[in-house]
Order: C-alpha cells, then sequence, then structure tokens
C-alpha cells in the first residue's frame, strides 16, 4: 500500500494546480486570437497533453495499462467524455462572454458536486465546508451579475455564460468518475487514458464538424502547447493526484479561486477592469476557500 502524504501536501499540490489553472483562459483567447477555433484548441489542448505523458505512462504503469479491466475501461472512456465536452464547452463560452463570468460559472460545478455526491455516495459535508461552499458560490453569483449588467456591445453573454455552466455539469461528471478509477489506478495511467480519450473525441468532433487542426500560424501552436504544459499537465493533473487524497467537493471549493486568477489575468493582458461587485464577489471565494480547507482538514 502507497504511503499516505503529509496532511498539507494535497493543499500545497492544489494551490500550484490552482496558480497554473488561472492561466487556461488567458491562453485560450490567445489562441482565438491567432483564429484557432475553439474546438480546435480543445483537441490541442488535451492532445499534446496526451502526447507529452505517453513515455511517463508506459513507463510506469505499463503493466497496469496492459491489466486494465472492462470496466476501469468504460469508467475511463466516461471520464474523457466529460472532459472533452467540458473543454469544447468552456472554451467556446470565452467568445461569448468575458473571462471573470466564464471562470465564474464553470467553476460551479462545487453545486453540482455536493449535491451528486450526497445523493449517490452518501458524502455529508462538515459544517465549515457547506459555510464555505455557501459563501463561495455567492462570490461567483456576485460576478456574474456585475458582468451581465457591464457587457460589452456585440457580445452575447446569455450564450457564453449557458455554455460555460454546460461546461461546469461535464467537469463535475468527470471529477466524481474521476474520484472511483483514481482509487485503483495510479495517476500516470488514469491521465494518460483520460486526456487521450478525450483527445480522440474532440479530433473526431473536428472532422465530423470540418474544423482543420493545421494550417495556422506558428506562434497559435505554441500557445497551445503552453496550455498542455501549464494548465492541463500541471494544472489538472494537481487535481487528478489530489483526488486520492482530499474529496471531490473540496477540490470543487479550490476551483473556484480560478475567476480571482483569470480576472486579474485578463485584467493585465486585456484590459478587462473590475467592477465594485467583482472584486466583493472575489473575496467572498477566497473566505469561502479558506473555511472550506479548514473543513476538509477536520
Amino acid at each position: 500500500m502507497d504511503k499516505a502524504p503529509p496532511r498539507w501536501l494535497p493543499f500545497l499540490v492544489l494551490g500550484i494546480g490552482l496558480l497554473a489553472i488561472s492561466f487556461g483562459a488567458i491562453l485560450a483567447r490567445i489562441a482565438q486570437g491567432y483564429g484557432l477555433p475553439s474546438l480546435t484548441i480543445a483537441t490541442l489542448r488535451l492532445g499534446l497533453a496526451a502526447l507529452l505523458i505517453t513515455p511517463l505512462a508506459l513507463w510506469q504503469s505499463g503493466s497496469a495499462l496492459r491489466m486494465l479491466k472492462p470496466r476501469q475501461g468504460l469508467l475511463t472512456g466516461g471520464a474523457g467524455l466529460f472532459l472533452a465536452l467540458h473543454f469544447a464547452t468552456w472554451i467556446s463560452s470565452l467568445e461569448y462572454t468575458s473571462v471573470a463570468s466564464s471562470t465564474a460559472l464553470v467553476t460551479t460545478n462545487l453545486l453540482w458536486i455536493g449535491i451528486a455526491s450526497f445523493l449517490l455516495f452518501g458524502d455529508r459535508p462538515s459544517r465549515l465546508m457547506v459555510i464555505g461552499i455557501v459563501l463561495s458560490l455567492s462570490g461567483s453569483l456576485l460576478i456574474f451579475w456585475s458582468d451581465s449588467r457591464t457587457s460589452a456591445p456585440g457580445t452575447n453573454p446569455l450564450l457564453g455564460n449557458f455554455l460555460a455552466i454546460a461546461g461546469s455539469w461535464c467537469f463535475s461528471a468527470y471529477l466524481l468518475i474521476g474520484r472511483r478509477l483514481r482509487a485503483s489506478l495510479a495517476l500516470p495511467a488514469y491521465v494518460w487514458l483520460a486526456y487521450g480519450s478525450a483527445a480522440i473525441l474532440l479530433l473526431l468532433a473536428c472532422q465530423a464538424s470540418d474544423t482543420a487542426i493545421t494550417g495556422y500560424a506558428d506562434a497559435a501552436y505554441l500557445v497551445a502547447l503552453g496550455m498542455a504544459l501549464g494548465p492541463q499537465l500541471l494544472g489538472h493533473t494537481s487535481y487528478n493526484w489530489s483526488l486520492k487524497h482530499v474529496s471531490p467537493t473540496f477540490i470543487a471549493v479550490v476551483t473556484l479561486g480560478e475567476p480571482v486568477g483569470s480576472a486579474a489575468l485578463a485584467w493585465l493582458f486585456f484590459g478587462e477592469s473590475f467592477a465594485p461587485l467583482q472584486a466583493t464577489g472575489f473575496v467572498l471565494l477566497l473566505v469561502g476557500i479558506y473555511l472550506a480547507a479548514r473543513g476538509e482538514g477536520k
């Protein structure tokens, strides 16, 4: 049996993952500026990540992959499907709404995971966790409300916000499936299977919709590589590693910090200014994450 890591380590890993993943929306926006369709961005992000992790997965988990049970294969395929849908919908949402609203809504998976974990697995969150959930979701709602009142002409916040919420539903399903798989699969094997299957499904979607994968500027592919290395391999893999050590509900709480980092980066890169209501929402998000961490620690 693997030795349990120090209690503080999963929290540190999640913090690093959160910092890396906050760059996801920024890099996706830059890639869209180079003319890459959203579906192509999602395909390249997951496909490059799967290719980069292949040597490690085969070296460290080759025997486990060869002995993969049919049930594990089906669950991994399901995780890949929901991961593919998550990125396809969420990256598309960035075409229609602001970075702040998109990231705030796509991280509402906390609500859906909390409900599903209680109904399906009987998980009962602590009182501090519940308070953290309420505060974090309140912060997300304030960010969304502020952005909806100040949307720029020519944008379509309603469509963008719906796509972001759909991405949240898909990511919730991905985390819940991953919770079961991570109990029996090593991290490199699970990540390789999930990212790889998602990339294959997205590639098929590109072919079906006649969306080109090649023919873009070299800089666009460098941005896609940055997304694979940073937000995907470092960010999402940190979440996947932590699934074995903390609850999916707490990971969902941590992801609510993404709008704070992404909005700050959007202000630096794109000049998307902060409104007072947004700042209040960011404070509530951070307080909610802190209380949820205290609840998880207990």
